[in-house]
C-alpha cells in the first residue's frame, strides 16, 4: 500500500460523517474501490481506527477527568485489558469472514434496520429526532 493509497482510503473515510454511515464501512469500500484487496482494505481499516479512537478516549477522559479517582485504576486496567483482547479475536475473525465473504448480509440487514426505524416512526411508536 503506498501513501495514496492511505490517502484515497482516508478521504473514504469522510463519508462516514454522514449520519448512519459505518466508518469501517465507507473506508472498507473505499478501499476496494481504489483497488485494494478484500482483506488489505478491512486491515487498513482497522488500523485507521486506532488512532480516533485514541483520540476519542482521550479527549473524553480529560473532559470528564473529575469523575476519576486514583481508585479507579484497577477497573480501567481490566477493562483496557479486556477490551484489547475481545477487539483483538473479533478484528482476527472479521478479516478471515471479509476475505472469504462479501457485503451482502450486511448491506441487507442495514437496509431492515433503516426501514424498522422508519415504521417506528411513522407508527410514533418512537421519536428518533433529537431534542
Amino acid at each position: 500500500m503506498t501513501w495514496l493509497d492511505a490517502l484515497k482510503v482516508g478521504i473514504a473515510q469522510c463519508f462516514a460523517l454522514i449520519p448512519g454511515t459505518s466508518r469501517s464501512g465507507a473506508t472498507i469500500i473505499g478501499g476496494m474501490l481504489f483497488g485494494l484487496s478484500r482483506p488489505a482494505a478491512t486491515e487498513f481499516s482497522f488500523f485507521l481506527a486506532v488512532p480516533t479512537l485514541v483520540a476519542a478516549g482521550g479527549y473524553d477522559f480529560l473532559k470528564n477527568r473529575a469523575l476519576f479517582s486514583a481508585s479507579d485504576v484497577g477497573i480501567f486496567t481490566v477493562g483496557s485489558v479486556a477490551a484489547f483482547i475481545s477487539a483483538f479475536v473479533v478484528v482476527r475473525w472479521l478479516i478471515r469472514y471479509v476475505s472469504t465473504h462479501d457485503f451482502k448480509p450486511f448491506a441487507w440487514y442495514r437496509i431492515a434496520f433503516g426501514l424498522l426505524v422508519l415504521l417506528t416512526f411513522w407508527a410514533g411508536w418512537i421519536d428518533w429526532r433529537a431534542d
